[in-house]
């Protein structure tokens, strides 16, 4: 017999469960592409998506996800040949350094293993750099497969006087996370739709700044690629690059309404951090009784709101019992040192206390009906937070 039947809980980094309200924005015919209703929906969507990110800067949006997106800054920041510093802290700050060494740019790696980069060691990466070849630093504020969250207000400041740009990765974090762009001195920031923005995977969106814009066209850019074109448009379809995405566009206007003028945005932040402690109390209660249970980031300060990643033993074999017996899919140790001994559980975009415990239930059930040691009291400890964060 199987438990699973009813509705599943999808606790995996992304694509993030969906609103019903967001289901049914989109599901709808395309109208007029070239009528004014969709070409104002579209306006309103850029300027939400502006607020979202804390910023007045340009903005580009493109089909395509988190991966197009990391393409299409790089085809408008740099030359082939041109140096940037990637600041790794996990799978996808190293896949994004990759992705543009692929294309012909020098990248350069400051890895910090699993852990959090460290602001100390940028600054002296960078004061080393005399002939100030480096272009840009690349970080991503979130890794979704390690759960280190970066201190990007930090970042900024450890680069001093150095003119490099700084561009940031906010798909794990963007929606969940604080993120004040301008604030903070971001120049260029990646995000896509289907984690924190709580709609369908297929849309990424690049903010950035007149010192980014500043740069004009490299050799790298094609007119598909081309922000310039996209931030500046006149016309719907050169947003996009030719036909929209006429259901996404509907979905993101429902998604953002839902983000920032109904629940707001501080609360949404605020929610987001108390269902990671939330896990956290569990992992910790766990731990207790088995040492190997333990969280991959140490510092609570510097551990992701939107997912955490979980040393666990048997985590492959959980996975599975959880998935087929009680209807809860947990993310893949995608990174980690030791990946059959490895979990993420997500807390992110449209996700509540209740799917938290329901997640860490099954969990737990699932620890027992292996037999793999855990402390106890997980359950009561994960209660305790919602309790006081209520």
């Amino acid at each position: 017999m199987s438990l699973a039947s009813g509705r599943p809980i999808l606790s995996i980094p992304g694509p993030s469960p969906l609103p019903d309200r967001v289901l049914r924005a989109a599901h709808r015919a395309s109208p007029d592409i070239y009528g004014d209703e969709l070409a104002e929906l579209n306006l309103s969507v850029m300027a939400q998506l502006k607020r979202l990110a804390g910023t007045r800067a340009h903005l580009a949006p493109y089909i395509g996800n988190g991966h197009v997106g990391w393409e299409a800054s790089a085809a408008n920041l740099f030359d082939a040949g041109e140096r940037v510093l990637a600041l790794t802290s996990g799978h996808f700050g190293r896949s994004w350094a990759a992705q543009l060494a692929e294309m012909g740019i020098a990248v350069e790696l400051l890895d910090f293993g699993l852990a959090p980069p460290d602001p100390a060691r940028l600054a002296e990466r960078l004061a080393a750099d005399k002939a100030q070849d480096i272009r840009a630093v690349l970080v991503c504020q979130i890794d979704t497969a390690s759960s280190a969250s970066a201190d990007i207000a930090a970042i900024r400041a450890a680069m001093g006087d150095h003119p490099a740009l700084l561009v940031v990765d906010a798909i794990a974090s963007l929606g969940s996370a604080p993120m004040k762009m301008d604030e903070w001195g971001v120049d260029v920031l990646i995000s896509a739709s289907q984690k924190g923005l709580m709609c369908l995977p297929g849309t990424c969106f690049l903010w950035f700044s007149d010192r980014a814009a500043a740069r004009g066209r490299t050799s790298l850019t094609t007119p598909v690629w081309d922000w310039h074109l996209r931030a500046n448009a006149e016309a719907l379809w050169r947003f996009w690059g030719g036909t929209p995405p006429v259901q996404q566009i509907h979905a993101l206007d429902e998604a953002l309404r839902m983000i920032l003028d109904e629940e707001g945005l501080e609360a949404v932040w605020a929610r987001h951090h108390a269902l990671a402690e939330t896990v956290w109390a569990a992992v910790d209660a766990w731990g207790r009784g088995n040492p190997a249970i333990r969280l991959a980031v140490a510092d609570p300060a510097r551990r992701a709101a939107s997912v955490t990643a979980i040393h666990l033993p048997g985590a492959e074999e959980l996975r599975a019992w959880t998935a087929a017996k009680a209807g809860v899919t947990l993310g893949i140790g995608l990174g980690a040192e030791d990946p059959p001994n490895a979990l993420r559980v997500a807390h992110m975009g449209h996700c509540n206390a209740a799917m938290v415990m329901g997640v860490l239930g099954a969990m737990e059930a699932g620890m027992c009906a292996l037999k793999v040691p855990h402390g106890t009291g997980g359950l009561e400890a994960a209660a305790a937070v919602i309790a006081a964060r209520a």
